[in-house]
């Protein structure tokens, strides 16, 4: 669906230089876009290549506020207003679409879906589940018996949601994921040597505007809760194990791995295949970098501090670290 610059620009919170009543319906880089595309640009030397491309319009920062040629959204940060104005133009293109059950998928008759919902190609809702206004479920997702979902979430393709399980409004779960699966809890008897599994009877908590990527798998708690807090944002193949609680605005990349009964702090960003071992605490605002260990029961802290290597410590020190050993090497 096409939009107007001006609805645009009130949208995302933008002033409006040019005409405001020229349409545009998709956003791309500056190389590919169309005449219909809106591009952004953050720095001043790349706003002459937006200016001279195919794009119907730019969104840039005050310094293109004297540009010509195109109609400009101006903003402090063209970047942010780019992701709400593709967003705004993602769900004018889903206004209208139909709702509604296909004839391949199963309902429950207990279920409880409000208006709005789609539930597509055999998918699976079990008793007692509860679906929100607006919220999309897609091909092969199984939900179980007595989740709740609420607003205008999208659950994209296969996703597992395991009994008893609770996601918030806006929540994104790609391809694949699997929410609410028993943790890995076994207790051995040492008469013989067996492994026998210890209870996983807690539940999944999903706060509003979280995203999961693509076959990531989060525990339910054992005896208690599993909770991501709101706005955290999980990359594709990771995993969070039983009883850990994640705060707001957390944000986890690929492969990482969390143990059960983790603590993740508000704001906390954690790289690429970070591991972390059980009951350890990470304090609100710090940073881990890629490939980083925690060991089990430590805590880190200290905010905006960026940590790294295995065992992890600040950066600058493990550097001070990796810099002796160099050093020692080349004197043997």
């Amino acid at each position: 669906m096409k939009r107007s610059l001006r609805q645009i620009a009130e949208a995302v919170g933008a002033r409006l230089e040019g005409d405001g009543s020229i349409e545009v319906s998709s956003v791309a880089s500056i190389a590919s876009a169309a005449q219909h595309d809106l591009v952004f640009v953050e720095e001043e030397k790349y706003l002459s290549q937006a200016m001279q491309s195919r794009a119907g319009a730019v969104i840039a920062g005050e310094f293109a506020a004297a540009a010509s040629g195109k109609p400009l959204l101006i903003s402090h940060h063209p970047k942010l207003a780019f992701a709400r104005a593709a967003r705004f133009l993602q769900d004018g293109n889903c206004e209208g679409r139909d709702a509604g059950v296909h004839a391949t998928a199963v309902v429950h008759p207990s279920a409880r879906l409000a208006r709005d919902v789609v539930v597509e190609e055999y998918g699976v809702i079990a008793e007692d589940a509860e679906i929100g206004e607006g919220t999309r479920i897609g091909a092969g997702c199984a939900i179980g018996r007595g989740v709740k979902i609420g607003r205008n979430c999208e659950i994209y393709s296969h996703v597992t949601i395991y009994a008893g399980t609770t996601l918030g409004e806006r929540v994104i779960v790609h391809a694949g994921a699997v929410l609410g699966s028993d943790g890995f809890g076994y207790v051995r008897d040492a008469k013989s040597g067996r492994y026998e599994k210890f209870p996983q009877v807690g539940q999944l908590a999903i706060e509003d505007d979280v995203e999961i990527g693509a076959n990531t798998t989060i525990d339910r708690g054992a005896l208690d809760e599993t909770r991501i807090g709101r706005g955290t944002k999980i990359d594709n193949l990771v995993h969070i194990g039983h009883n850990c609680r994640l705060g707001e605005n957390v944000v986890i990349a690929a492969q990482a791995g969390l143990s059960g009964s983790i603590v993740i702090e508000n704001d906390v960003v954690l790289g690429g295949q970070v591991g972390i071992g059980e009951h350890a605490r990470i304090e609100e605002g710090v940073m881990l970098g890629g490939q980083g260990g925690v060991l089990p029961n430590k805590v880190l802290r200290g905010k905006g501090v960026a940590f790294w290597g295995t065992p992890a410590q600040p950066v600058r020190q493990y550097l001070k670290q990796l810099a002796a050993l160099a050093r020692l090497g080349k004197k043997r």
